[in-house]
Parts: C-alpha cells; sequence; structure tokens
C-alpha cells in the first residue's frame, strides 16, 4: 500500500482506502514513535492473514492523515521490534 486515507472508525478497526480505491479493513494494534514519526501496528481484518502491517502516519493537516508504506527494512525490523517488547507478555510471536 502507498498512500491511504482514513474514512472510518469503530473501536479497532480502521477502514483504509489504498492508492487503487480499494477499501481494506484493519484491527488496530499499536501506534508507536520513531524517530519523530507515528508508525501504525495493524493487522488486516479482512483476511486469513496474521501478517502484520505497519504504516508511517503523514499528517495532512489537522484532520487528515495519509498512512504510507515502509519501504526501510531497518525501520521496520526497529518499530516491529518495539511492537513485539511492548506486548511480549499478551501476545506470542513466532519468529
Amino acid at each position: 500500500m502507498a498512500e491511504n486515507e482514513i474514512l472510518n472508525e469503530e473501536e479497532d478497526l480502521l477502514l483504509l482506502t489504498d492508492e487503487n480505491g480499494v477499501e481494506h479493513s484493519f484491527e488496530y494494534l499499536d501506534c508507536i514513535e520513531y524517530e519523530g514519526v507515528e508508525y501504525l501496528v495493524l493487522l488486516p481484518a479482512d483476511e486469513e492473514s496474521d501478517e502484520l502491517i505497519i504504516l508511517a502516519v503523514e499528517p495532512v493537516d489537522e484532520e487528515h492523515e495519509n498512512y504510507l508504506s515502509v519501504e526501510d527494512e531497518a525501520t521496520l525490523n526497529t518499530v516491529y521490534g518495539i511492537f513485539k517488547e511492548r506486548f511480549k507478555d499478551i501476545l506470542e510471536f513466532a519468529d
């Protein structure tokens, strides 16, 4: 996913629209700040996948944000590591 815009938020579910206009539903797990950037940690809600999605938050204005794919592998690994540390007593991680 490249650029995304939030459309709806109910409890812990986010409905995001990708650059092709396709809507995707995600379960919100966490928001992590790393090097001055916020990253959302999400789990696809409409798929049978347990693969986490990490998106960078890009503020547009006071009411809107874009969510961007993170291409840097080191950043992804660091943010995922922070997430794992925060939830180590709650979730089981298969490495």
